[in-house]
């Protein structure tokens, strides 16, 4: 069970990459909305860090995105 949350952890962390990326986003313009370093952010995209609902709502309105988006997991991707 314990691999399985940790798959969801690294697929939202993906999804919030690949859509950032989609819109030519870079990785301090991120931070800078998010009003974090960049580093901070990076931890973010590679699932080092643990973020809230609420930082989970702001990423995906920076990123004109539905929140559902955001965290889909597909567990042939995961795979």
């Amino acid at each position: 069970m314990n691999t399985t949350l940790s798959n969801k952890v690294k697929a939202v962390a993906a999804n919030i990459r690949r859509k950032r990326e989609t819109l030519n986003y870079t990785q301090e313009y991120l931070a800078a909305k998010l009003k974090i370093s960049q580093n901070a952010y990076s931890k973010i995209e590679l699932g080092y860090t643990k973020i809230t609902v609420e930082r989970l709502f702001q990423i995906a309105e920076i990123l004109e995105t539905n929140l559902a988006d955001l965290i889909e997991y597909n567990k042939a991707e995961a795979a």
